[in-house]
């Protein structure tokens, strides 16, 4: 159900990606209160990205799950933020996150819907 895609302008070795993907993936779970087996996380490669005026290291993530409710966004937030500037040493400043509630009936998984 949770969907979570990472893009970064930041360069990372190997060491470091798979570092962050079960690190995020747990948090995601943790945060949502939903099993982590049901939990995806997607981290592009690196790609060109400016953010105010500056290509200076930058996220944007896309947090996606059944029923999200917007008063958990702010708690949410605080914890991804804090994730990725340990884990990329990006501060909040740098990061953007977008949140999104999917409808059960248009999330798919296992041949049928949730």
């Amino acid at each position: 159900m949770p969907y979570l895609k990472i893009q970064t302008n930041v360069d990372m070795d190997e060491a470091r990606r798979q570092a962050l993907l079960p690190r995020a993936s747990q948090l995601v779970a943790e945060q949502l209160g939903k099993p982590e087996r049901y939990v995806m996380v997607r981290l592009d490669p690196v790609q060109p990205m400016l953010f105010a005026g500056s290509d200076a290291p930058t996220v944007y993530l896309e947090l996606k799950s059944i029923g999200l409710s917007g008063d958990r966004t702010a708690s949410l937030s605080a914890a991804l933020c804090q994730l990725m500037q340990d884990e990329l040493d990006v501060t909040p400043e740098r990061v953007y996150i977008e949140f999104a509630d999917a409808p059960r009936n248009m999330w798919g998984w296992n041949g049928g819907t949730f």
